[in-house]
């Protein structure tokens, strides 16, 4: 029921949409049956030492979050359709090269590659598809986006785990291929468009419309709280669960189940949630209870637990928290269209992923002080809360903007 009812909203849009939907699935099903695997590739197989191995990981990091403002700004220069596949073309040489590769230099390469790559596509592939919604259907195509999304988060590691026993450079050779093969059809298959709004404006005036737009720099910073509090499925609650039950088979099957859960609850409630959002709040109103309820998934761990009684609380903090972000993430991504008043979308988009990331990894610092303490819980809960404060004052504010520049009643 599920899948039809998921299949019937896919239709209901034009094909370039349906491509990037299948397209954002497929590149998250190649990327998440590697990256996951590379780490233990790197330290068993061939044989890096542990700073190594966080150098490889930390360029892709950083080549990514550092050239999001770049690709976006390429893409509303050049056009979505050319950032969009040069991205997956090269991505499929980083990850084809990542088979291959033995030595340092090589596996840095590779690495600063597969970053870049998803630099180039991702504010392209947001940025295309809310310019075919359109204004009144943005917010639909970002609830499927991010189901289909979610489902290669879900999938990707199963495959990759599968592949992976066997070889992981046969995971990394069914990646690229997997990359190749959606360079490819996008290139046949997916139409040029750059419905973003350029006319009269130089490189100058570029910088000057998406760096200068105050109030998007205020959402941004806000929702930088989301961020922070999403990326914890991936650091405070799989550290938690080593603590509790330590790092053998219980603690693999307990972590595997912290992202099944996530997957689950996205795949299975997105379109409803949305849907409901809808009908009951206002944008404004659904961005400050997604993150209010982001923060409040956080007091479940607070209030303690051992053995496998905490892990039913960081079981009950995924779903909370994949709930908030199946609020979130549709009226997020609206949010940014409209703030950017449909001029340089893309640029717009990049430069919110750097300004994330750069939170992420302030967040994290945080975080990895605070873990030796339960206060990390409450910590937590309180960015939550903080952030939806100051979303519910940005739109406060924004509101009285509107209503001053539209005049008294006549």
């Amino acid at each position: 029921m599920a899948a039809a009812r998921l299949m019937a909203r896919t239709r209901r849009f034009d094909p370039a949409v349906r491509l990037l939907f299948v397209n954002q699935f497929s590149i998250n099903l190649g990327f998440y049956m590697l990256m996951p695997y590379l780490a233990a590739h790197l330290s068993g197989r061939l044989s890096l030492a542990a700073w190594a191995v966080g150098l490889v990981l930390g360029v892709r990091n950083l080549s990514q979050q550092g050239m999001f403002l770049v690709g976006g700004a390429l893409a509303d220069r050049l056009g979505f359709k050319p950032m969009i596949v040069a991205g997956c073309a090269l991505r499929t040489a980083g990850f084809g090269a990542l088979a291959v590769a033995d030595t340092l230099p090589v596996l840095i390469g590779a690495s600063v590659a597969t970053g870049l790559a998803g630099a180039l596509f991702n504010p392209a592939v947001r940025a295309y598809v809310a310019g075919e919604a359109g204004e009144e259907r943005r917010v639909e195509a970002f609830a499927l986006f991010n189901v289909y999304y979610q489902a290669g988060i879900l999938l990707g590691p199963l495959v990759g785990l599968a592949l992976t026993g066997v070889d992981f450079r046969l995971t990394c050779a069914v990646s690229a291929t997997l990359f190749a093969v959606l360079s490819v059809v996008q290139t046949v298959r997916l139409p040029a468009r750059r419905r973003t709004d350029v006319s009269g404006d130089d490189g100058r005036g570029q910088w000057a419309s998406v760096l200068g737009n105050r109030a998007f720099w205020l959402f941004s910073l806000a929702m930088t709280c989301s961020y922070v509090l999403s990326f914890q499925i991936y650091l405070a609650l799989p550290l938690t669960v080593e603590r509790l039950v330590g790092d053998g088979t219980a603690g693999q099957v307990a972590t595997s189940a912290l992202f099944v859960v996530s997957g689950v609850v996205a795949l299975a409630g997105q379109l409803r949630i949305t849907d409901r959002c809808r009908r009951t709040w206002s944008r404004e109103q659904c961005l400050v209870a997604g993150l209010a309820l982001m923060g409040a998934a956080f007091l479940v761990p607070a209030a303690g637990g051992t053995g496998w009684v905490g892990i039913a609380g960081l079981l009950l903090c995924a779903a909370g928290l994949a709930t908030a972000t199946a609020v979130l993430y549709p009226f997020e991504m609206d949010t940014v269209v409209s703030l950017a008043r449909g001029r340089w979308v893309a640029t717009h988009y990049g430069l919110y992923n750097t300004v994330c990331g750069v939170g992420i990894t302030v967040g994290n610092l945080a975080v990895g002080a605070l873990m030796e303490s339960d206060g990390v819980w409450w910590a937590l809960a309180g960015v939550g809360g903080l952030g939806a404060v100051a979303l519910h004052r940005i739109g406060a504010s924004r509101t009285a903007v509107a209503a001053s520049a539209a005049g008294p009643p006549g």
